[in-house]
């Protein structure tokens, strides 16, 4: 039952980024053909009306006229047909991928992948796993969700850990590279955490591995890959170790947790009574130590609100989301975490005493429109 328990409180996998890129000696650079403008000297017809230099002038002004405005629709419609090229060549990369993803459905790091997922339109199989018994992750050496199988052809690739899971997808969508090559630049470590457990770490996990040319395209600058990496990060280390605290921090709030959880989850009719009193119970004394071990304030509740004003204060009043026009990979691991707490006491505090909710909002509806 102790499984059960932690379906909203999984085991911190966060581990700092070690800067590291690709540069592949087989890429050359694209080139792109611009668009040159005419120009001619005086022809027969010139020579012919040297009397009339001001019908010549306006007949010489009117072709330039109506030059620039071939060489402004062409150009436009080029990079209409550019980015409709690019479009359609990740439509096609995303088609060859079969994504099943093995997860609990109330899970901050599952929801984070999905949110990912989601708003990329990449199709997937869901298989929610037992918490008790975890027999759906059998074959799986590693014990954790999720775990994302992605079968490429003939190549079938087990993703493990969100933040790798999401950054080697979109590495993937960005380079076209073949998916179990990209795996490679996110190799696990052992390593112990702070209790003295041995744990699986992975390596550059909030890394996408680009070179120069598609980082530039997909950033537009080092400040940007920077800062998206930094709150991919912080909703890992900080913000989801959040999540227990408030949603279980009464004895009423981790009942209606586990009421949620237990609904939402793969349990038998027995496992799921059991697991709605028994892990309410245990989480509302585990949330206590998770208070201690975090250092959070008496009412953890401020320490949510503190992070919201927080995230939405890096986002700022001048674009919709951190990633500009459309959201980043920060904006939808933070929207994923945030998520799990959907339809509890917590979440509803959170809309009301922060200044979060337009951000909400604005993911969700990115999230919803996203081409399916």
């Amino acid at each position: 039952m102790a499984q059960a328990a932690r379906a909203l409180w999984p085991v911190g996998h966060a581990l700092a980024w070690r800067p590291g890129g690709r540069f592949p000696s087989g890429l050359s650079a694209q080139r792109r053909a611009g668009f040159a403008g005419a120009a001619g000297g005086p022809g027969p017809a010139a020579t012919a009306r040297k009397g009339s230099p001001r019908l010549l002038g306006a007949a010489a002004l009117a072709l330039g006229g109506v030059l620039g405005l071939y060489h402004t629709a062409r150009w436009h419609l080029r990079s209409q047909d550019l980015r409709a090229q690019r479009s359609a060549a990740q439509l096609s990369l995303s088609s060859r991928l079969q994504l099943t993803l093995y997860q609990y459905k109330t899970c901050p790091f599952c929801s984070k992948v999905r949110a990912f997922l989601d708003f990329h339109a990449l199709p997937y199989q869901v298989v929610e796993v037992n918490p008790v018994r975890r027999a759906e992750i059998k074959f799986s050496s590693y014990r954790k969700v999720p775990i994302l199988l992605a079968q490429e052809g003939e190549s079938l690739q087990q993703l493990n850990d969100s933040s790798v899971i999401i950054s080697a997808l979109k590495t993937y969508l960005v380079s076209g590279q073949p998916l179990e090559h990209i795996i490679t630049y996110y190799p696990p470590m052992k390593a112990v955490n702070d209790q003295g457990k041995e744990v699986t770490e992975f390596c550059n996990k909030y890394w996408l591995m680009l070179d120069e040319k598609e980082a530039q395209h997909m950033y537009g600058g080092k400040e940007a890959r920077a800062e998206e990496m930094k709150w991919r990060q912080w909703a890992d280390d900080w913000l989801v170790h959040l999540i227990s605290p408030n949603v279980y921090r009464t004895p009423a709030e981790a009942l209606a947790s586990f009421d949620y959880i237990v609904r939402e989850g793969k349990f038998g009719a027995l496992e799921g009574a059991v697991a709605k009193y028994m892990g309410a119970a245990a989480m509302y004394v585990i949330s206590k130590r998770l208070k201690s071990r975090h250092h959070l304030q008496d009412d953890v509740r401020e320490d949510l609100y503190e992070a919201a004003d927080k995230w939405v204060a890096a986002v700022g009043k001048d674009r919709p989301f951190m990633g500009g026009e459309k959201p980043n990979l920060a904006d939808l691991a933070v929207y994923g975490v945030l998520r799990v707490m959907e339809g509890l006491e917590a979440f509803d505090d959170l809309m009301r005493h922060t200044r979060i909710q337009p951000w909400y909002l604005r993911m969700e509806k990115a999230i919803a429109e996203a081409p399916q």
